[in-house]
């Protein structure tokens, strides 16, 4: 998910306007330079949460909020920072880039904050980086999945430049998703004739567009190309050029809410071909919304499936006994694994004795030497601030549920 880099607004008037307005979970702390004191003496520390928590894709951004929650009530209950209590302060983007960035400035802003986990989406994202760069606050997304955020524009073509040092993912990027999408649907689905279909954001169109020249390599042919706008509910033309052009599969570069209606309106006009798409699309409320149309459709998401890890069934049990809305599945594991990321840094980097904060500088750096075994998986980071975990899982609709067929990292 990416997006054209937004020149940086000026901090203190958006501060002010938007600390208090934007707030969704109202449990972040205006502490001082030292992050504040709770009633027990303990020094305070805000971890930022930023994800689309009303409205489109809002059933991935509460799935981020409460894994971020999990962990850090983790952390409180196993006095895991010695001294350190720590709150979450969550902020709704709606899944807009302009909303993304009054929050950033807005997280800024708020001095007990040490790190920001989020966003859910790549365009989001880009409109934020330059945020946190300037006030060296460092941000973990759990699902951004746009190589240029970390690699730059031209890092197509080998040329990969790190744009901004406090910017992290624990998820792999779509160079390797898209690619590992269509190895699959052409060695293992068997399709050969592929109509592909994006949002036209960047994550959707990314996606779509590394999705397209792998499968063309690996020896597939494309049936044709088309564009959909966020927000679209009737695809009848649309679905009208993918039945009349032969396709044996659907391609979708972007998110569920638009793919579960293009899924539903397609087979309903007979085309009985599957969709496949991206961890946009990994969603239990895709199948929700799709119904019995949805049977067969495939998604790659980042990771192994979480209920299967033996690490993730404390943090499953308490998401689903806490019945928290939102889809855990998705990025749960990995916002709980970014939040930890950011809580061991502080850790590891109190002075005075452990009754100093550490700056966000150092939170950074801290981050940037993360090498320990999360509930989802290693978390480290290389050069870039990518995840050095690529591996990804292919998902198939199996009797109403999403149902794992494949995992590994792609080998091409």
């Amino acid at each position: 998910m990416k997006g054209t880099l937004v020149r940086h607004r000026s901090l203190l008037v958006l501060s002010v306007a938007l600390t208090g307005a934007l707030t969704v979970t109202a449990c972040g702390s205006r502490g001082g330079s030292s992050g504040g004191s709770s009633s027990s003496g303990d020094l305070t520390v805000t971890i930022g949460v930023d994800a689309p928590l009303s409205g489109q894709n809002s059933a991935t951004g509460l799935g981020i909020q409460y894994g971020v929650q999990i962990a850090v009530d983790d952390a409180n209950k196993n006095n895991t920072v010695p001294g350190v209590k720590f709150k979450v302060k969550a902020l709704d983007d709606q899944a807009q880039p302009g909303i993304g960035q009054q929050n950033a400035t807005a997280l800024v802003g708020d001095s007990s904050v040490l790190g920001v986990i989020g966003p859910l989406n790549s365009g989001v994202a880009q409109s934020m980086q330059q945020v946190f760069q300037t006030a060296d606050l460092v941000e973990i997304s759990p699902s951004n999945t746009n190589p240029a955020l970390t690699q730059g524009p031209n890092w197509a073509s080998g040329n990969k430049v790190r744009p901004f040092k406090t910017y992290f993912r624990t998820a792999t990027t779509d160079a390797l998703q898209g690619a590992f999408a269509a190895q699959y649907a052409y060695d293992t689905a068997g399709k050969r004739k592929a109509f592909v279909v994006d949002d036209k954001q960047d994550y959707g169109a990314g996606l779509a567009s590394i999705f397209q020249s792998s499968f063309t390599k690996d020896g597939g042919s494309i049936a044709g190309t088309d564009h959909v706008n966020t927000g679209d509910k009737d695809f009848s033309t649309l679905v009208t050029k993918i039945k009349n052009s032969g396709a044996d599969m659907l391609y979708y570069g972007g998110q569920y809410d638009e793919a579960q209606l293009i899924t539903k309106q397609l087979k309903d006009a007979g085309a009985n071909i599957p969709l496949m798409g991206g961890d946009g699309i990994y969603s239990a409320t895709y199948i929700t919304t799709a119904g019995t149309e949805a049977e067969g459709d495939l998604a790659t998401s980042v990771g192994i499936p979480v209920d299967t890890l033996p690490s993730a069934q404390d943090f499953v049990a308490k998401y689903k006994a806490a019945k928290y809305p939102g889809d855990y599945g998705t990025y749960g594991g990995y916002s709980y694994d970014a939040a930890l990321a950011i809580i061991k840094s502080i850790g590891k980097s109190m002075g005075s004795g452990g009754k100093t904060l550490p700056t966000r500088a150092q939170v950074v750096t801290g981050v940037q030497n993360a090498d320990f075994d999360g509930i989802a998986g290693h978390v480290s980071f290389d050069q870039y601030g990518d995840t050095t975990d690529k591996q990804l899982t292919v998902y198939q609709v199996k009797s109403g549920k999403w149902v794992s067929v494949k995992t590994g990292s792609y080998t091409g």
